[in-house]
């Protein structure tokens, strides 16, 4: 098909290749748009939240253009995954990495110049090699090059969270190749990082496509720290006894410890880090990808570019470094559109490491305000009273008209007191001490406990020594981490994590504006009969599990992953097994109309489910 073909055709085209290929029946928000854009010849910027179908954006039109589609990933694992599953479809696709032993890679590279491979997976160090540049031109000329996509484009942003210098190096692609379309894809980039990226990528003159940034499927939870493991451990068994997903964690030694924990309480738990050797990290990766139920214990080292759509829940247990962080790692939850959980825990002493760990390091001052304005944003989202969905999209510029009613703010909705008074207790304790001790320092003072400390200071001396033993030392420790939160103190790491005050601490002192703060809930507080009242999705997802032939039909799935060396959600998703259960299809016929089963996996896989379909129906 050439480029003089009209629109219209294309998108007939691009409508056929989505239903027998890929099995579904209806392109999803801007997918339509985009894939006729490419398709058409033109540049492309897409902002898509992870899950939300950013593949088949350039799937699809390099299989409907003239030639291959060379598609830019910055990890090994993402175009191993992405070729697997590609290649269940019957498509022609094959990477090019340091995996590939040289004659392997030899293979791949003939495959190429033959005109077999309709998608080449490439690491931009490759891309960028002067020979392979030669092979791209001398395909331009043969077999033709349908388009280039530059996958998880926010790499090319210094402000970014995920900095890949090489990426920079990816505009020549439009100086040696304009006439080839060219499709930037991320899934997190606030305002700043797509400037970047469209400068930097030379996109200037592309259509910029931004999906909504919400996901709906994924329940928001931030709690106070009060036993990390503890409370994990609760979360697990409430909620997740069999699912797989992934815990973060700020340290490596961190994450080997709670791994290890884990373990010890019978987890089926993996470490994951950049201190263990590759060797390691690939088995726990692979392992994590192709079984059920594995959970990884992990530093933001692991994630990007990990394609695992029936991950049910992302737990942190530090605090991440900035909303887009946060978002990212979060959106590794429930890419196949099911249920899924973010749950947090954090307290004052994640702000304090993260400040540290920040001011610490060796960027220049100007990066180092940018990353503490990106932290403050999300202290201000975890001590918030007000819809999750809604605070996280406001930070991407997008704004939730109602609620969500998929967080712990709707479903729980938080009390708020007058802490003003407190406020003001708290202040004046961190002025008169000199503002620079610490929280448990300032809790004692304020609590009129006669600790050696307070002794070597003469602190028992001060104003302020027991003015707050009508509050409970939790409540204490509440105020200051929300006081901290709300930019009316700050943590100074040169005093060691001291607390000082800011400006706006002035009007709170001076009586001149009031203090509402959130009410912590107590642990064990039971849920609202609207948190009970679950959306029908998480209703049909949770009763899924009870069924015998649910499980059949993952033992299945999981029997044949198993038989071909790929990931069991490369054969079919989560929801498309949870559409087969509720359909119980009796035929090929009806097995095709589900979605996600497309034409080659219903020759390849059909008799095998609906075999186990007709085994439970019998009783076998």
């Amino acid at each position: 098909m050439t480029l003089r073909k009209p629109l219209s055709t294309h998108s007939q085209s691009a409508q056929q290749i989505l239903r027998d290929v890929f099995g579904y029946e209806a392109f999803r928000g801007a997918q339509q748009a985009i894939v006729e854009h490419v398709a058409a010849g033109g540049d492309s910027l897409v902002l898509m939240p992870t899950g939300g179908g950013k593949s088949l954006c350039y799937q699809i039109p390099a299989l409907l253009r003239r030639g291959v589609g060379i598609v830019v990933s910055p990890l090994i694992a993402l175009m191993q995954d992405q070729v697997d599953a590609l290649r269940q479809l019957g498509v022609q696709a094959a990477y090019l990495n340091s995996s590939l032993n040289a004659d392997a890679a030899r293979e791949v590279s003939r495959c190429l110049l033959r005109g077999e491979l309709k998608l080449l997976y490439v690491a931009p160090e490759r891309l960028m090699m002067e020979s392979f540049l030669n092979l791209l031109e001398q395909l331009q000329q043969d077999s033709g090059l349908a388009l280039f996509a530059i996958d998880e484009a926010h790499c090319v942003s210094q402000w970014g969270h995920d900095f890949r210098p090489e990426y920079r190096a990816l505009t020549i692609l439009h100086e040696r190749f304009p006439d080839v379309p060219r499709i930037a894809l991320t899934a997190t980039a606030d305002a700043p990082t797509r400037r970047e990226i469209i400068e930097r990528l030379a996109l200037e003159r592309a259509s910029q496509f931004v999906s909504s940034f919400d996901r709906p499927n994924i329940r928001y939870r931030v709690m106070q720290k009060v036993g990390a493991r503890q409370q994990l451990q609760a979360f697990l068994e409430t909620e997740h006894p069999n699912d797989a997903g992934i815990v973060y964690c700020l340290s490596r030694k961190k994450v080997e410890e709670t791994a290890a924990w884990l373990k010890e309480q019978g987890w089926d738990a993996l470490p994951y880090h950049a201190g263990l050797d590759a060797a390691t990290r690939n088995a726990n990766q692979r392992r994590f990808l192709r079984e059920e139920g594995v959970i990884m214990i992990a530093t933001v080292a692991f994630g990007m570019g990990i394609d695992k759509p029936n991950v049910r829940f992302v737990a942190h247990l530090d605090l991440p470094k900035s909303m887009e962080g946060y978002y990212q790692e979060t959106g590794r939850a429930g890419r196949d559109g099911l249920p899924a959980n973010a749950w947090m825990v954090y307290g004052l002493g994640d702000v304090v490491s993260m400040r540290q760990m920040l001011l610490s390091g060796d960027a220049p001052e100007e990066r180092k305000r940018v990353e503490l304005q990106k932290l403050d944003a999300l202290l201000g989202f975890c001590e918030s009273t007000a819809c999750r969905h809604q605070v996280l999209l406001r930070y991407f510029g997008e704004e939730l008209p109602g609620d969500c009613d998929q967080c712990d703010n709707c479903l729980t909705p938080v009390d708020t007191w007058d802490a003003t008074q407190a406020a003001q207790m708290a202040l004046s304790c961190v002025y008169r001490t000199g503002q620079r001790f610490g929280v448990a320092h300032l809790i004692d003072v304020l609590l009129g406990k006669t600790t050696a400390k307070v002794e070597q200071f003469h602190h028992q001396q001060l104003s302020t020594f027991g003015i707050g033993k009508e509050l409970a030392q939790a409540l204490w420790s509440s105020v200051f981490r929300q006081l901290v939160a709300s930019g009316l103190l700050n943590v100074d790491m040169e005093a060691y994590g001291g607390l000082k005050l800011t400006e706006t601490a002035r009007p709170v002192l001076r009586g001149e504006q009031s203090v509402w703060l959130r009410r912590d809930a107590e642990p064990a507080k039971r849920k609202t009969s609207k948190a009970e009242r679950s959306s029908h999705l998480r209703e049909a997802f949770t009763g899924a599990n009870e069924d015998p032939l649910w499980q059949a039909l993952k033992a299945r799935r999981l029997e044949l992953a198993r038989e071909q060396g790929v990931p069991p959600y490369v054969i079919f998703h989560d929801s498309t097994l949870l559409e087969i259960l509720n359909c119980r299809p009796g035929n090929l016929t009806e097995l095709g109309q589900i979605s996600g089963v497309g034409r080659a996996k219903l020759v390849r896989y059909g008799d095998a489910f609906l075999r186990v379909v007709k085994d439970m129906r019998n009783g076998v």
